[in-house]
Order: structure tokens, then sequence, then C-alpha cells
């Protein structure tokens, strides 16, 4: 089973190094130390940066931080049985 704040952890950790405010997932490539190759992993669970983007819904951009983002991508993530 995936620990839910492992994997917000690592997300913040990747995207938080974007130039915020960011206006869509294309901000967010250069700040991922592996690029879209980037892997949130945790438990049973692992996903891409490039996998994140398909499977979700994206986000509600812009965004004025990471923690605001991850937060909303955990959320669909789990709305979806992901996590």
């Amino acid at each position: 089973m995936a620990n839910e704040d492992e994997i917000r952890e690592q997300m913040i950790d990747a995207f938080e190094g974007a130039d915020y405010p960011i206006s869509s997932p294309m901000d967010l490539v250069p700040a991922l130390p592996n690029g879209p190759g980037t892997k949130f992993e945790s438990g049973d669970f692992s996903m891409t940066a490039m996998e994140l983007n398909t499977k979700t819904s994206g986000g509600d951009f812009p965004y004025d931080d990471a923690e605001t983002f991850v937060d909303d991508i955990i959320d669909d993530l789990k709305d979806q049985g992901e996590l």
C-alpha cells in the first residue's frame, strides 16, 4: 500500500524548483530531476510525472506554489483510486 505522505513529499521535492506561478504542466518539466520520467514511488504505487499528466486532470492552473499543486494532484489520484 502506498504511503500518501511519502508520495506528497516526493512530489513537493520534485515540483518546488519550478518558477512559480505556473500556468501549465509544461512549466514543471525543467524543475524535475529526470524530466517527465521522474518517478514517484511508495509501496505498490509507482508513476512518472508523464503518467501523472495523462492519468489525472492535470490540475487547475495557475498555481502559486508546489504545495497547492501537489494537494490537487493527490486528491485527483485518490478520486481515481490510484492512492
